[in-house]
């Protein structure tokens, strides 16, 4: 099966390290190195290293390419600046979410999309589809980048000591390009998915194992998908796939802030968006915690007290920061009311608990 698999330039990294390795969206990816909770706890007060490298890469450039972005986005992309990353959403016609990413405008007339792994075909081809009417071309340039993530309360620190410029004044979603890091030309962008200060950078694919190496020589923990995702539930952050999908639209995901369908430019999805909008959607997606003991699971049904059925779990983990049983789920936007105890069926039995915060780390 391994054979089947994508590898990113570090697989080799990931067999020496002793990693865990699965399958996630077609690749051979780390679910660990350590333990999950060693990992988790590392960036929540350190500083951890992540591959991110099996994200998408798809160039759009050309006369339209500023119209064929807009078209495609469901964010307002005539804001974009060649030093501010957005995110937004790719959406279909009924404003379902084909896919969330992050859209840099690496110059005039070029943009950046950066895609989920185990959506970029799908991506590529929707958007290729949806470009003919518009002189840009849309290029899948994924192989060419090799992606890394530094996260933790250390990270900016830990980077400025290893890069050319100062980034004392960077704040998040800002990027610059052109930057040396341990000698390397990358794109430095202060974002991430943990819900901690940090930085993903992008380089050249073949450069990666370099900077990987390098980075690891200090005090950094290497971490894999398992606490890239409690890192991101303890957030509060969605994961398409799961707490976004093709039949969830941006208000009903709980990311009303990456669509703008007031604007003046269309986009695809955008009447549907607008409605949402200005009516509001029927569901909406709430943090919840258990009250009674076991974890919420992707796809177990929510119950109100009385027995009526409301939503369901789009996602759930036990909380390394509080050992709480923490998750995501869609409902009826009528069922929602901050604090209310809700019932959640886990398999045969059914286990009270309440509707949170999303972002549930406290500072």
């Amino acid at each position: 099966m391994a054979n089947e698999l994508k590898h990113t330039p570090l697989y080799q990294n990931f067999v020496d390290l002793g990693a865990k390795i699965v399958e996630f969206g077609g690749w051979a990816m780390p679910v660990q190195f350590s333990s999950i909770k060693e990992e988790h706890n590392a960036v929540r007060t350190k500083m951890g290293l992540f591959d991110v490298s099996h994200m998408g890469e798809i160039l759009i450039k050309g006369p339209e390419a500023d119209k064929l972005v807009q078209y495609l986005l469901s964010n307002d992309t005539d804001n974009l600046e060649t030093t501010k990353a957005q995110y937004t959403a790719l959406c279909n016609e009924h404003g379902g979410i084909i896919d969330d990413l992050i859209t840099y405008k690496l110059r005039e007339k070029e943009y950046l999309l950066v895609v989920n792994a185990g959506n970029t075909d799908k991506d590529f081809e929707w958007m290729k589809n949806n470009a003919t009417n518009f002189d840009a071309e849309v290029l899948n340039v994924s192989s060419d980048y090799g992606q890394l993530a530094v996260q933790g309360p250390n990270a900016h620190d830990f980077v400025q000591e290893h890069v050319n410029i100062d980034i004392s004044e960077m704040s998040p979603f800002e990027f610059k390009q052109d930057v040396e890091f341990f000698g390397k030309k990358v794109i430095l962008s202060q974002s991430g998915y943990t819900g901690e200060d940090g930085f993903e950078i992008y380089c050249k694919s073949e450069d990666t194992p370099y900077l990987w190496v390098s980075i690891l020589k200090y005090d950094v923990a290497p971490c894999g998908l398992g606490a890239r995702d409690t890192l991101r539930l303890e957030a509060g952050l969605p994961l398409h796939g799961q707490d976004l999908s093709e039949s969830i639209t941006p208000y009903e995901g709980g990311i009303a802030f990456a669509a703008k369908p007031l604007i003046d430019a269309d986009f695809i999805g955008k009447s549907v968006l607008k409605d949402q909008k200005e009516n509001g959607s029927k569901r909406r997606t709430v943090g919840i915690e258990m009250i009674d003991k076991g974890i919420p699971r992707t796809g177990y049904t929510v119950y109100d007290v009385d027995g009526n059925e409301i939503g369901e779990i789009t996602s759930g983990t036990q909380s390394p920061l509080s050992g709480k049983s923490i998750g995501l789920a869609i409902i009826d936007r009528d069922a929602f009311e901050m604090g209310k105890e809700i019932i959640v069926q886990i398999r045969k039995r059914q286990a009270k608990a309440k509707i949170v915060k999303k972002n549930q780390i406290s500072k």
